[in-house]
């Protein structure tokens, strides 16, 4: 854009000036010395009072601050309702110590009217729409050598079941299958007891299908397991009891879950040999 015409502005003081020297006579121009002093008084202090004001945060904050009562835009990313968990506890690197110690000690709530289909989903969809259901996922994930037809149905594989260290050749079938099973790490229906109940059917969902809640186990041992918890079964091949145990913690923190005192000090207890073992990230949970 182009600069406008300049105004130039004649200032009141210097007219006053102008006819005050004018009017006199000669006899008053022998004071004209007084006279220009004054002048010079009034155009000096017309100078000052019109000129314009600035402010110095313009200059030095050209984009000011809000004030201290505007709120900040939200973050649909933070806090969502579907969020569970403890915000701002980083699972994957804190000791499974210190998870402990996060979480509630309560009594455990009644099983009256628990249905695990009802509450939790049948046994097995396929919540991460990745096309497999999460019991294919899991042997997938789990037995060493997996064979398979199509993309999703494990056929065959070669698990060595971390519950009692027994090595179990999978082969798929209808009297073979039961031998390797897919455990929830916190049994349904103790996670039921100690918080589930207060979560949405959404995440109910997803905590029974999270990978970290999930493992390939011997039959035999999930049956025995059934939904004790840590406090009622361990298991019986004693080395993968810190695992076991970090893992559990590790759900019930992501899951916004509870402990037993009974659970609560025999977990304590499993992590007192194990050293600086951390819990385990979920991807999956949100």
């Amino acid at each position: 854009m182009e600069p406008g015409p300049v105004t130039r502005h004649v200032r009141p003081e210097s007219m006053l000036c102008g006819a005050t020297l004018g009017a006199m006579t000669t006899r008053a121009r022998t004071a004209s010395g007084i006279v220009i002093g004054l002048c010079l008084v009034f155009v000096i202090a017309g100078t000052v009072l019109l000129a314009p004001r600035s402010s110095a945060s313009e200059d030095t904050n050209p984009a000011a601050p809000p004030s201290p009562s505007a709120s900040p835009v939200p973050n649909p990313s933070q806090g969502s309702p579907s969020q569970v968990g403890m915000p701002g506890v980083p699972v994957g690197t804190t000791l499974a110590t210190t998870l402990l110690a996060t979480l509630p000690v309560k009594p455990a709530l009644t099983m009256a009217g628990y249905n695990r289909t009802g509450e939790f989903g049948t046994a097995w969809l396929d919540e991460d729409r990745n096309g497999c259901d999460t019991r294919n996922d899991i042997l997938r994930r789990d037995l060493t050598g997996a064979t398979g037809s199509g993309i999703c149905k494990i056929l065959t594989g070669l698990l060595v079941s971390p519950y009692t260290g027994q090595t179990i050749h999978f082969v798929r079938g209808e009297k073979t299958s039961s031998l390797v099973q897919i455990d929830h790490l916190v049994a349904l229906g103790d996670a039921w007891e100690t918080g589930a109940q207060s979560l949405t059917q959404q995440q109910r969902l997803r905590l029974a299908n999270d990978p970290l809640e999930l493992m390939a186990v011997d039959g035999r041992s999930n049956d025995q397991k059934s939904d004790k918890d840590a406090s009622e079964w361990l298991p019986s091949n004693a080395s993968f009891d810190c695992v076991y145990v970090a893992r559990q913690i590790s759900v019930k923190v992501t899951y916004s879950l509870w402990v037993t005192r009974a659970e609560h000090d025999a977990m304590a207890k499993v992590l007192s040999h194990c050293g600086a073992i951390t819990g385990t990230a979920s991807s999956f949970a949100g």
